[in-house]
């Protein structure tokens, strides 16, 4: 069940994303704020640094680049040195919510290490609460496919939920990091194992426990963090499949989406970041501007990132950052759409009745086709590429891409 915080922050951003595409907003039809109202500004940048041990040179091209970092909890020197650099970097821990793990690295010479990729360690567990391993129907333990030495774990238990809670928390404010991505909220136990665990009767009732856990998890650490004024940034995954998922699960620091921007898989060719409700409820955060969304996307190519980092611009705010993965995280990227400088939205983004999404910006444009038809689109006058070349008065938009474009040299 939501909590009272958690409804009135779900309402008054639907509320806000309703006011904002009934209306345009006009000095005479302003609605009354009671504070600084939030600029809906291009998107930051991120790096979610959780491969390679950062190099002197990436800490100081991070501090002058990025608005977020995530890094190991062994990094402590790099996130002090960040710090040092950029008082205003919030720096956050890598944490996983939903394993506990015993690979070189996690343990050290037959004991936990020091610092962990998780909240609980394997042979803490191990040990002293060996119950926190999930179990399937036959009896044994979960290790996730394609990720050896990750165990799943009972995160429906409220002692597994204090645990981790209390040895997270403890460390944040120990090592002065500013709050934890929590890795791994996800909503289905079958991108990493086809097991039924224990107790449930199918795989359904698997995930519908492990998300009812991860609830629970959220509040009990999230509060945690809130009270002593460090951020809590879940990795949520697929949360188009559950209306309402999304918002939830933002609303402490706010979320990350790692499969922001994904073309599905089901021949369509249509982007599944706008199916369901996700984007929707991503609107309304970024409409609210109080918490922060980091997005990701995987680019192979130069149209995923432009249509990765357009979707990102769709959802400006004080507080979205995009980044792409070419192809995983263990190098600081600098896109050059990042050097758009599109400036302030001037106004919501708006959907098209041939499904396109655009919005204009006070020194730019963007477009996201989503569908699986190309569309034929007039953009404002006076633009240019990215690279200064002229628009045509229509553009061809294909499926599955975007269009960046900033304002021309005035005449």
């Amino acid at each position: 069940m939501l909590s009272e915080k958690s409804l009135i922050h779900r309402f008054a951003a639907v509320a806000l994303v309703l006011l904002s595409s009934a209306c345009t907003v006009s000095a005479a039809s302003d609605p009354i704020v009671t504070g600084p109202v939030p600029k809906p500004l291009a998107p930051c940048a991120w790096w979610y640094g959780i491969g390679d041990s950062p190099s002197a040179w990436e800490i100081k091209s991070a501090a002058k680049h990025y608005d977020v970092v995530v890094l190991n909890a062994w990094e402590t020197a790099a996130m002090r040195k960040l710090h040092e650099l950029n008082p205003k970097v919030k720096v956050l821990v890598y944490k996983d919510f939903s394993s506990a793990r015993n690979y070189d690295g996690a343990i050290e010479g037959g004991r936990d290490a020091k610092y962990l990729p998780t909240g609980v360690g394997y042979f803490a567990a191990q040990q002293q609460h060996p119950e926190w391993f999930a179990i399937d129907t036959g009896g044994q333990r979960i290790e996730w496919a394609d990720y050896p030495l990750h165990w799943q774990m009972t995160v429906w238990d409220p002692a597994y939920q204090t645990a981790w809670a209390d040895a997270v928390v403890g460390e944040v404010l120990r090592e002065g990091w500013d709050g934890v991505l929590a890795d791994n909220d996800f909503s289905s136990l079958k991108y990493y194992s086809p097991a039924v665990i224990a107790g449930t009767a199918d795989a359904a009732g698997t995930d519908r426990l492990l998300r009812d856990g991860l609830d629970g998890m959220l509040t009990l650490a999230g509060d945690a963090l809130e009270k002593s004024g460090k951020m809590l940034v879940p990795n949520v995954s697929e949360s188009q499949l559950t209306p309402g998922r999304w918002s939830a699960h933002s609303r402490y620091a706010g979320a990350m989406e790692e499969n922001f921007g994904l073309r599905g898989d089901d021949g369509t060719g249509e982007l599944i970041t706008f199916q369901g409700n996700e984007f929707k409820e991503q609107r309304a955060q970024a409409a609210l501007g109080e918490s922060w969304l980091l997005l990701v996307t995987h680019t192979k190519s130069e149209q995923e990132e432009r249509v990765g980092y357009a979707s990102a611009a769709l959802l400006a705010s004080p507080h979205t950052c995009w980044t792409r993965a070419d192809p995983d995280y263990k190098n600081p990227y600098w896109s050059l759409y990042q050097d758009a400088r599109l400036g302030e939205a001037v106004e919501t983004a708006n959907r098209l009745p041939n499904g396109v999404w655009n919005r204009r910006y006070s020194h730019g444009w963007v477009a996201v086709n989503p569908t699986k038809t190309s569309v034929l689109l007039t953009p404002p006058a006076g633009l240019v590429t990215l690279r200064g070349e002229p628009v045509p008065q229509q553009l061809d938009l294909p499926p599955a891409d975007a269009v960046v474009l900033v304002n021309g040299p005035k005449r």
